[in-house]
């Protein structure tokens, strides 16, 4: 069910439902202006609506399915919030937002993540918290030992859906609603949205209202995108030069946890200060490199996907893909990573001479070609390019008359970049 509103003249949070308290919270916030994705879901979820809204990373998610969650649970007593996330990160993050606008209200939370004692959850969860932030894996662990009801909860939020999906986290789901009471609320948000995940909604949710800021794989427009064609053995000389060149917060990406702590180990020795995140590192010690990364302590942070989605930083400069993703939809997530809150950014990637697949794949999600940089001048390069047989080129005017009724959407992609 897809749902249009009138746009919001006044061009604040007035007129979208929000109770005047929370609308001087929000002044004292300094949240003046709302998002899209903020202005369309908040009047759907504060009149207990189920939504689904997609929008691209680093529009104010967070905000759009927290504010209403927060007036609605204030309001009654007894009733509870659960919001699912994939990762350690991204629950911690989302607790901190709830937390800034709740506080004043007398707001109590409980997070459920790995690194953090049982006792500790256990102790937060007995004081009857009004949202429960918690990770799939964790919060199934409690529901077996007995720690927690969920019998409470009139409202659900899965945040980054397909990202669940991905990381295998369907059994899980579907045994927390089953441990749901029927009549709640649920809301789903995500910057795509795939088939799978719609159907998840259509299982659990009632006559959902779909709320789409932007097409599935939408970029955020003040994200500057380059590509670099580099032989595996040419990536280290490369990303010395550019971290030379763009002297910025960088969050550089790589796919094993091994090349993160490699990678990382190789910039420090550059005297330039960096830190590694993924899920070899305890809780505290990814909460002290991202921490570090938003404080200036670390220049660069240096992370696997675990963090595409669980990094919400203002005033990232540039985001580099040294290895390029598993997924184009993992893509889209790193480099929302730059660009937030309106800011601009940049995003490099590099990409093997063999990984022409990827790159389309890429391309083909995303709706334009990655525009491709010639290397630095450095005889330690060795690089080769893709042939002119493989590479794709922006879109070519011409298009195939036999394809012409195919849906606007679906694009010709000609391969013109050529070997050094």
């Amino acid at each position: 069910m897809h749902q249009n509103f009138p746009k919001n003249i006044t061009g604040n949070f007035y007129g979208l439902g929000i109770a005047p308290v929370f609308l001087e919270i929000l002044e004292k916030l300094h949240f003046k202006i709302p998002t899209p994705i903020q202005v369309q879901a908040i009047p759907v979820a504060v009149q207990g609506k189920d939504l689904v809204g997609i929008a691209q990373t680093g529009t104010g998610k967070t905000l759009a399915f927290g504010l209403p969650m927060i007036q609605r649970l204030i309001q009654v007593k007894g009733q509870q919030g659960l919001v699912v996330l994939p990762t350690r990160e991204l629950a911690l993050q989302v607790d901190e937002a709830l937390k800034k606008v709740g506080h004043s209200v007398g707001l109590r939370t409980a997070v459920l993540i790995g690194g953090i004692s049982l006792g500790i959850q256990i102790r937060a969860l007995s004081k009857s918290p009004h949202i429960i932030v918690a990770t799939p894996g964790r919060i199934i662990d409690h529901l077996n030992q007995k720690n927690v009801r969920l019998t409470n909860v009139r409202i659900v939020v899965i945040d980054e859906a397909d990202r669940m999906l991905d990381m295998g986290f369907l059994p899980q789901l579907e045994k927390i609603f089953q441990a749901l009471p029927k009549d709640r609320q649920t809301m789903l948000f995500s910057a795509t949205m795939p088939a799978e995940i719609m159907k998840i909604a259509a299982a659990h949710m009632k006559l959902p209202v779909r709320v789409e800021i932007a097409p599935a794989g939408t970029i955020v427009e003040q994200v500057t995108q380059e590509l670099f064609i580099v032989q595996k053995d040419s990536k280290v000389g490369l990303l010395e030069a550019l971290l030379k060149k763009y002297q910025g917060p960088t969050l550089v990406f790589t796919r094993t946890k091994y090349g993160a702590k490699k990678i990382m180990q190789k910039i420090r020795s550059l005297d330039i200060t960096a830190s590694e995140l993924h899920s070899n590192r305890s809780l505290s010690q990814r909460r002290e490199a991202l921490d570090g990364f938003k404080s200036g302590k670390y220049r660069v942070l240096v992370a696997t996907d675990i963090a595409s989605r669980g990094i919400d930083v203002v005033g990232i400069e540039l985001v580099l893909n040294y290895d390029l993703p598993s997924t184009s939809d993992d893509y889209v997530h790193r480099i929302g990573r730059t660009a937030r809150a309106g800011a601009g950014g940049h995003a490099i990637s590099f990409a093997m001479p063999n990984q022409e697949k990827e790159v389309r794949a890429i391309e083909r999600l995303i709706r334009k070609a990655l525009p491709t940089s010639k290397l630095p001048e450095f005889s330690k390069f060795s690089a080769t390019g893709f042939s002119r047989s493989q590479h794709p080129e922006s879109y070519s005017k011409k298009r195939n008359p036999r394809r012409s009724s195919r849906n606007s959407s679906s694009h010709v992609y000609r391969h013109r970049r050529f070997k050094k």
